[in-house]
């Protein structure tokens, strides 16, 4: 039975190995003229595959779409993704954080023993090969350098991606094609994205790129500690991006947010006060916050920039004042990052679309994986976990269809 894989990224590679175990004759499609490019740069990170936390907790990271995950996660959970990469030859260890990374500590060399495996189980790869759709007998249809190519499939994985990183690879074009097919798509939007600041032109110009190292970032009733990024444009980085579904849900219907920010999270104010009340003597403000506070450059910088946002001036400010904006700076946020930039897509196919194999309902033998589904996670793992284990679960449902 043949079999298309539309995709050849984690959720696709991984549908691509399921189906090629079962039997099936496999070929993978992509667009790009090369596998996997999507994984190879997120192992510039380090390759954070998945988190060592109880699966429990890491099912509670999807939100609204746990339910709709826990299948394919319980079925292929994080221990069963390690031992997927150690048996690729890619031992993995835990790190401080909790997070599972390969000993390799990058993509390349996991990508390369899985595309051994791959070719060993006999799948075959089109690339350079654009998915456009279906003509009026089914025939998947592509574009490619030699012009438009069809084909009949018994059964079709899509994974397909999102829409962030359009040069890697993930456009979101198949978003319009489903649509017209009647399919239903939530809006596609940024995950994990930073966000957009009216910075003033001499704070942007001498912090863009500077970390705000060991803060805690608080938005409604959550907090997060980290680190942030001062961009050109705004704000982005890890803390950030924890936050960043309830930051882009309360910017498109506010049109803005606030994040406050702590730049000294583990210092109570009554003993920052105390340090701030010491005399000054000859010491410019910035040195004088610097010694007292022991704040960076950036962070006195984005003291100034609240200062002048609030219409006052930071050096009037009295100790506990100064003291308490230091414990919670705002920061107004006017919009988010372009979906391009950001690490992943929100948003996707409705999963009231899907059945419980991930089999589109309207086009039977046709399933999805991956960002493709309405679903979003935070960074940590829990990103390629759920791309791993969705991609597994199509697999697993299209060889049942093939048996049917």
């Amino acid at each position: 039975m043949a079999v298309a894989v539309i995709g050849a990224g984690p959720a696709g590679l991984m549908a691509a190995e399921v189906l090629a175990q079962g039997g099936a004759a496999v070929t993978v499609y992509d667009a790009m003229p090369s596998v996997g490019r999507k994984l190879l740069m997120a192992g510039r990170g380090g390759l954070n595959l998945t988190h060592s936390e109880p699966l429990p907790a890491f099912l509670a990271r999807y939100g609204n779409a746990m339910p709709n995950l826990r299948a394919a996660i319980d079925a292929f959970p994080p221990q069963a993704l390690r031992e997927w990469s150690e048996a690729l030859g890619q031992e993995t260890f835990v790190g401080s954080s909790g997070r599972v990374f390969p000993k390799a500590f990058k993509a390349s060399p996991l990508l390369r023993a899985w595309l051994r495996r791959l070719d060993s189980l006999g799948v075959q790869f089109k690339l350079r090969r654009r998915w456009i759709g279906w003509d009026g007998d089914g025939r998947l249809q592509f574009q490619s350098p030699d012009g438009p190519r069809d084909l009949r499939a018994n059964a079709t994985v899509l994974a397909l991606g999102g829409a962030s990183w359009p040069r890697l690879g993930s456009d979101g074009a198949w978003a319009a094609i489903l649509a017209a097919g009647g399919v239903k798509i939530s809006p596609l939007r940024p995950a994990n994205s930073g966000f957009t600041a009216a910075w003033s032109e001499v704070f942007r110009d001498r912090f863009e790129g500077r970390p705000l190292k060991a803060v805690a970032l608080t938005f409604g009733k959550h907090t997060v500690r980290g680190e942030a990024i001062i961009t050109r444009t705004g704000i982005e980085g890890g803390a950030v991006y924890a936050l960043s579904a309830e930051l882009r849900e309360a910017i498109l219907r506010d049109g803005t947010a606030t994040l406050n920010i702590a730049l000294r999270p583990d210092t109570e104010i009554g003993e920052l006060t105390a340090k701030l009340s010491a005399a000054k003597g000859k010491q410019s403000l910035s040195n004088f916050l610097r010694k007292a506070a022991n704040l960076s450059p950036v962070a006195i910088g984005l003291l100034q920039e609240a200062a002048k946002a609030s219409g006052m001036s930071l050096s009037s400010l009295s100790p506990v004042d100064l003291a308490r904006l230091i414990q919670a700076v705002p920061v107004r946020l006017n919009g988010v990052s372009p979906i391009a930039r950001a690490i992943s897509t929100a948003g996707g196919i409705a999963f009231d679309e899907l059945d419980s194999e991930l089999m589109l309902r309207r086009v039977p033998g046709v399933f999805a994986a991956g960002e493709m589904l309405d679903w979003e996670a935070p960074t940590g793992g829990y990103l390629l976990q759920a791309s791993f284990a969705t991609g597994a679960a199509a697999g697993r449902g299209a060889l049942k269809w093939l048996d049917a």
